[in-house]
């Protein structure tokens, strides 16, 4: 589906791809409030594999599958190892962590806590909380990230986790976020390599800041949550992804792409999932 790209070195552009919230099942025909998951991530995909030039990476940040089982997570893998890069995935609500880190295979997709590319640190957290739809920052995970980012003070950074650390403006899906995002953000404070923080789960697109720190969410690439609802609400707009070209200086440039139209009729009227 994709070319392999050569891994940047320091002094050149990194650029990234995020992947998120997919919801796969472990049939194919699977559909979520109608639309079929596979089809849709497929549709996505084909966009990736016109991107000029291709990316170096993928972040595939959360609710990989819809039901947590072995055989999703074995479809996802498939769809990713056809890009040829790196994938580092994440865990969502919707997910079984332990699943996903058992079914990792021998291809491309990595279940790590933090990578370097270039002159770049990304940082991977998980924020779920077994039987719960809202995160949480176990405080084995914040003492993880405060250890990665004094162990590169010099490399900028991107932290990546799946639910939102700040407010979204949706009522219902505000009651879904980190519930202790002081104690995160006063450990992204004391680190001023950080330049992103970077999430799924929301199903929707935010580019925003915190100081000098990009924060950003990116839609799903199956159904979309209606921006500034206060009801679970599904948007009409099309599925996609982010990407992002991280320049050496600590510059992020970045956009969301989305494919044509919505790949299959989907149920506006449902009241949650």
């Amino acid at each position: 589906m994709g070319t392999k790209t050569t891994q940047p070195s320091a002094g050149q552009t990194v650029r990234v791809l995020q992947i998120t919230d997919t919801h796969l099942f472990t049939s194919g025909s699977g559909r979520l409030l109608g639309l079929n998951t596979e089809q849709s991530l497929s549709a996505v995909l084909a966009a990736v594999a016109g991107r000029n030039p291709a990316a170096h990476l993928v972040l595939a940040t959360g609710d990989l599958a819809h039901d947590g089982t072995p055989g999703a997570y074995q479809r996802f893998f498939r769809h990713m190892n056809g890009l040829g890069l790196p994938v580092y995935c994440l865990p969502g609500n919707h997910d079984e962590a332990g699943a996903l880190r058992r079914a990792h295979d021998a291809g491309q997709c990595r279940y790590n806590s933090h990578a370097v590319h270039g002159d770049w640190h990304f940082i991977l957290l998980d924020s779920t909380v077994p039987g719960s739809e809202g995160g949480h920052l176990s405080d084995a995970t914040l003492a993880m990230l405060e250890q990665r980012l004094q162990a590169e003070p010099d490399r900028h950074t991107i932290v990546c986790l799946h639910h939102q650390p700040v407010a979204m403006g949706s009522q219902w899906l505000d009651t879904m976020a980190v519930d202790n995002p002081a104690d995160f953000f006063a450990i992204i404070d004391r680190h001023p390599q950080v330049r992103a923080i970077l999430w799924g789960h929301v199903h929707q697109e935010l580019q925003s800041r915190r100081g000098d720190v990009l924060l950003l969410s990116t839609p799903s690439t199956c159904i979309q949550f209606l921006p500034g609802s206060t009801r679970f609400a599904v948007d009409t707009a099309p599925p996609g992804y982010r990407w992002l070209e991280l320049q050496p200086d600590g510059r992020i440039v970045t956009g969301i792409e989305r494919i044509g139209a919505i790949p299959g009729q989907i149920d506006l009227a449902a009241g949650g999932y």
